[in-house]
This record gives structure tokens, C-alpha cells and sequence, in this order.
């Protein structure tokens, strides 16, 4: 599973882009909590201020054990010596990224309930893929929902990690688990409100899902 286990895959919210400081405490008591995985997603910062807030999450994430996904933008992932980059299905070449970062990247793909995008993003490239939104999200409130059938699909035919997004708490999770998700992405249901000790205890949340599976 490209050195990262089964478990909490956390996602950054636009509202703590603009702050580094709490995006920074933010992020660390989510990798105190038990995160896998750190995706950095911020759709509005500019360019300087993102790769600022980038570099910094990549130490954080080296200081607790994590790997940092840069969503989007395999150019800053390459730039910065991030751990990946995540790609919707708009965003950028598969083929492009995974040869730009290298074979030991982790490369993941946003395939909504399609279990043919995933195959397809599979031979491009990809090293994992994610499927959803499983329930209501306020990130993407307007992303067409996605199947357990398709999750379950995807883990009988697929060998790369499957990661599950979209309006997952520590209180419908492990649905997903069961049908097959090898990372719970997290961006709300985590963050909150921004506050380190709240973040903290939905990580462990999260990861007692998986040791409860």
C-alpha cells in the first residue's frame, strides 16, 4: 500500500488556508490524532502562499510519521518533495504526474461512483483511487453521490488502496470500511472548527474504526 497503512486520509479546508498558524495546528493534532495521510487542498491562496503553507505541512508531516498529498498540483508536489498529489478528473494527466514524481509517489484519483474511471486512472497512473460522495458533504455539496456497491466492486477487482470521501464522520464510517475503503477522507467531519483538542479527538475516532474492522 506504497508505505502507507489502512486509516484516517486528512483533507485541509479552505477557511484555514488563509491562517497559517492554525492551519498549521490544525493539521498537527490531526497527525497527533492518527492521520495516514495529509492532503493540503486550498483553492484560493495564492501561489507564493501555498507553497509557503506546503513546505510547511511536509515538515509537520515528517516530524509525525505522516505523507503529504498535494491536491491538484503535481508541479508544486515535484517543486517541494511532497509525498503525492491527488487529481480530479479535470485537474491534471495521470501519466504526466506519475512521471514528474517518480515511481514511489503516491498518486490518487478522484473516479465519483465510476468504477471504469478508476480501472482507466489505474493504467494512467494512478496508485490509488477515491470514490464518493457517500453522504451529504459540505465541501461538495453538488457531487452526485456515490455507491457502497461500486466501493464493493472496486475492492474485489482492484489491487491499489481505496480511499472513500465525502461527509464521513466517526459515526458512519465504518459502513464504508466494511465495503472495502482502505482510507476514510476527512475534511468537516475532522477539522471542524479548527480547534487542535476537538480535531484530535475525532482522529482518534476516526482511526478506532479500523482497529475496531
Amino acid at each position: 500500500m506504497n508505505g502507507s497503512p489502512r486509516g484516517l486520509y486528512a483533507v485541509t479546508p479552505d477557511a484555514l488556508a488563509d491562517n497559517p498558524s492554525r492551519l498549521l495546528a490544525a493539521c498537527a493534532a490531526a497527525l497527533v490524532g492518527g492521520a495516514v495521510l495529509l492532503q493540503y487542498r486550498d483553492k484560493r491562496s495564492a501561489p507564493a502562499r501555498r507553497e509557503q503553507n506546503a513546505i510547511a505541512l511536509l515538515a509537520l508531516c515528517r516530524a509525525h510519521g505522516g505523507r503529504l498529498i498535494i491536491n491538484d498540483d503535481a508541479a508544486l508536489a515535484a517543486r517541494i518533495g511532497a509525498d503525492g498529489a491527488h487529481l480530479g478528473a479535470s485537474d491534471g494527466s495521470l501519466s504526466e504526474a506519475r512521471a514528474r514524481l517518480g515511481p514511489q509517489a503516491l498518486i490518487g484519483a478522484s473516479c465519483g461512483d465510476s468504477l471504469a474511471r478508476a480501472e482507466t486512472a489505474i493504467v494512467a497512473g494512478a496508485s490509488y483511487v477515491a470514490f464518493g460522495r457517500y453522504f451529504a458533504s459540505n465541501t461538495k455539496p453538488d457531487a452526485p453521490p456515490a455507491s457502497l456497491a461500486t466501493l464493493t466492486a472496486a475492492r474485489s477487482r482492484l489491487v491499489v488502496p481505496l480511499c472513500a470521501i465525502g461527509g464521513i464522520t466517526p459515526d458512519n464510517g465504518a459502513l464504508l470500511i466494511t465495503a472495502g475503503a482502505d482510507w476514510l477522507a476527512a475534511v468537516d467531519g475532522l477539522f471542524g472548527d479548527g480547534e487542535p483538542a476537538g480535531i484530535e479527538s475525532r482522529a482518534r475516532a476516526y482511526c478506532a474504526l479500523f482497529v475496531a474492522s
